[in-house]
């Protein structure tokens, strides 16, 4: 049997147990394996967790994106007010349905937005605000909800990162609009899967048609449990829904989010305690803002001067010992298509991003998932020590 030492340490693994896989195949063998009653029941726990009255299942958190942005009507001439730390696939969206896509700096500490560094960029363009939640932290949201009431101005909270954290006692996405991700490296996984949360119905219902070619009905008729061969294409759509066989992974996961999520915890705590003696090697600063954290990710930054190395040194060493690591994210006005079509565009225009720009240098994220275990921080840690020793100036 190989050693600890030889078996490879991924970054991150889903939170599946034996449940999960036979509630999968109980769906295979039901006969009904696209969109469904598992679909219903996922939307309905998600509701349930946040307090919101509408959940859409969707294949992507990026499919939700899209239907967002058109279901609110967002087009050319429209300018979209998010973080370039974020992932790529929110530019791209903004970028595909003709708006522009305005980059706001991050605080330096929790690598998130704040209502003072989006109010200079609001200009009578401005028709969206989209801020992120990063890191499984919550964003400071009443400064920002107030900033947008005053303009008149949508806010789509980015919560990928956030399934599970609070904000002020209150779970993320019990107010206006959000997007969850449900992507395999997620805290709640359906493998590939995403969820548009809101209590505006009338909202809601579009994206339901949007997600499936425009039907004045869902795919699945939850009073016939059958499709409603009478259905008509009320506008043009698209083909987004998730199928059961995704949907039924995550509803044994969400029974499970507080465990879930308390095992994160526990093992966060542990890396920021030892992360404290390894000079260079800093973990971001929570939010000073009343929050629980999910602990999607675990991120730290590393500085050359005092590490003695860099992050894709740090990367490339981990790699080398059989330890996962990973960067999120690469900055997207950093990112080639957007040097080249955005940035040159509006380079006179375009805010400054000094923290953006440093951390997306920088940023770094270490192994983070409910079965390791403290042994496995130990031999991260352990590895760190001796990468950085072996640096030293």
């Amino acid at each position: 049997m190989p050693s600890m030492q030889n078996t490879f340490l991924p970054l991150c693994r889903p939170a599946l147990n034996d449940a999960d896989i036979d509630a999968v195949v109980a769906v295979l063998r039901s006969g009904w394996i696209t969109t469904g009653a598992k679909n219903a029941q996922l939307e309905q726990m998600i509701c349930q967790l946040t307090g919101a009255t509408e959940a859409v299942a969707l294949s992507s958190a990026t499919a939700g994106m899209h239907l967002a942005l058109l279901a609110l009507g967002i087009g050319p001439g429209d300018e979209v007010i998010t973080p370039s730390l974020t992932w790529v696939s929110t530019i791209n969206m903004i970028t595909l349905v003709g708006a522009t896509p305005v980059f706001v700096d991050v605080d330096p500490d929790t690598l998130m937005t704040t209502a003072e560094q989006i109010a200079p960029l609001v200009t009578p363009k401005t028709r969206l605000i989209i801020p992120v939640h990063f890191a499984g932290a919550s964003l400071d949201l009443d400064p920002i909800y107030a900033l947008a009431e005053r303009h008149g101005i949508a806010v789509i909270e980015d919560a990928a990162h956030a399934l599970g954290a609070q904000y002020k006692g209150q779970p993320v996405g019990y107010r206006g609009h959000c997007i969850f991700s449900l992507h395999a490296i997620k805290n709640v996984t359906t493998a590939e899967g995403g969820l548009f949360v809101t209590s505006d119905q009338a909202l809601a219902d579009r994206i339901r048609r949007l997600k499936f070619h425009g039907l004045a009905v869902d795919a699945f008729d939850r009073e016939t449990h059958g499709r409603a061969p009478q259905a008509e294409v009320v506008e043009p759509g698209f083909k987004y829904n998730l199928p059961d066989i995704s949907a039924v992974l995550a509803l044994g996961q969400l029974e499970r989010l507080d465990a879930i999520t308390a095992a994160r915890q526990a093992l966060a705590d542990d890396y920021i305690e030892k992360l404290r003696a390894i000079p260079g090697i800093t973990p971001l600063q929570d939010p000073v803002h009343e929050h629980r954290h999910c602990r999607h990710l675990m991120v730290v930054r590393v500085a050359p001067e005092r590490a003695g190395l860099d992050r894709q040194q740090l990367i490339e060493a981990l790699k080398a010992v059989q330890i996962g690591a990973g960067i999120h994210f690469m900055p997207a006005h950093l990112q080639k298509y957007y040097r080249d079509h955005y940035t040159a565009r509006y380079a006179r225009d375009m805010p400054s991003l000094p923290h953006t720009t440093l951390a997306g240098g920088q940023i770094c994220s270490l192994p983070l998932f409910p079965a390791m275990t403290l042994g496995d921080i130990d031999r991260v840690i352990d590895a760190l020590n001796t990468i950085v020793n072996q640096h030293e100036k």
